[in-house]
C-alpha cells in the first residue's frame, strides 16, 4: 500500500503541475513559475519528490526522512486551506475544485496515511522538527517577498495573512502550526 500511494502522489502531482505549464492551450513557462510561489504547489512538489525516493528505495532512511519532511508539508497546506483560506474566503469550493481538490486535500491525505499507517519508524521529538523547515522557509521568504524585496519584485498578500496588518501574528500561527503537525507525527509514529 505504500508503493501504490506513493506512486499515485508521484502521478497525480506530476499530471498537475505540468498543467500548470499550459494556459490558454499553450505552454507557458511564466505561469507555471507564477505558479510556483504558492507554497500549496511548492510542497506538494517537495511531497511527490519524497514519495517517489520512498518508491524507489522504501528502506532508506534518508528516503523516509524526505517523506516525513513532505508529509508535515502538505499537512501545513491542508491545515491552512481547511482553518483558515475556506474561512477567510467565505467558501471552499475554489479551494477544494479541479487540481486543487488533490493540492490541498487528497494527495496531502494520501501522504498522511501512508506515512502513518505504511511507513511507521521511530520518529523522536527533537528531530521531528525538521518537518518544520519548508514552513520556516517560506513564512520567511513570504514576508520577504510581501515587505523588503525590491519594488517591482513584491508579491500581493494572496494568502491574506497581512490582513490589518498582522503578518506577524499569521507567520507565528503558521510556524505553531507546523510545530503541533510534528508533534502530531512524533506522537503517531511513537504509538
Amino acid at each position: 500500500m505504500s508503493f501504490l500511494l506513493n506512486a499515485v502522489t508521484v502521478s497525480v502531482t506530476l499530471v498537475l503541475v505540468l498543467r500548470l505549464f499550459r494556459r490558454d492551450g499553450r505552454w507557458s513557462l511564466h505561469h507555471a513559475l507564477h505558479a510556483m510561489r504558492y507554497f500549496t504547489v511548492q510542497s506538494n512538489l517537495f511531497c511527490a519528490v519524497a514519495a517517489l525516493c520512498m518508491c524507489l528505495a522504501p528502506e532508506a532512511a534518508w528516503a523516509w526522512w524526505l517523506k516525513y519532511v513532505g508529509t508535515a508539508a502538505v499537512s501545513v497546506t491542508m491545515l491552512t486551506v481547511l482553518l483558515f483560506l475556506g474561512p477567510s474566503m467565505g467558501s471552499y469550493k475554489p479551494l477544494l475544485s479541479g487540481g486543487d481538490l488533490f493540492m490541498h486535500l487528497l494527495t496531502p491525505v494520501m501522504a498522511i496515511v501512508s506515512f502513518c499507517v505504511f511507513e511507521r519508524r521511530e520518529l523522536a521529538f527533537p528531530a521531528a522538527l525538521a518537518g518544520m523547515l519548508p514552513v520556516v522557509a517560506y513564512g520567511i521568504y513570504y514576508a520577504y517577498k510581501l515587505f523588503a524585496a525590491p519594488e517591482g519584485r513584491r508579491w500581493e498578500d494572496f494568502y491574506g495573512f497581512n490582513k490589518g496588518g498582522h503578518w506577524r501574528i499569521s507567520m507565528c500561527a503558521m510556524f505553531l502550526g507546523a510545530f503541533l503537525v510534528c508533534l502530531f507525527f512524533t506522537a503517531v509514529q511513537g504509538a
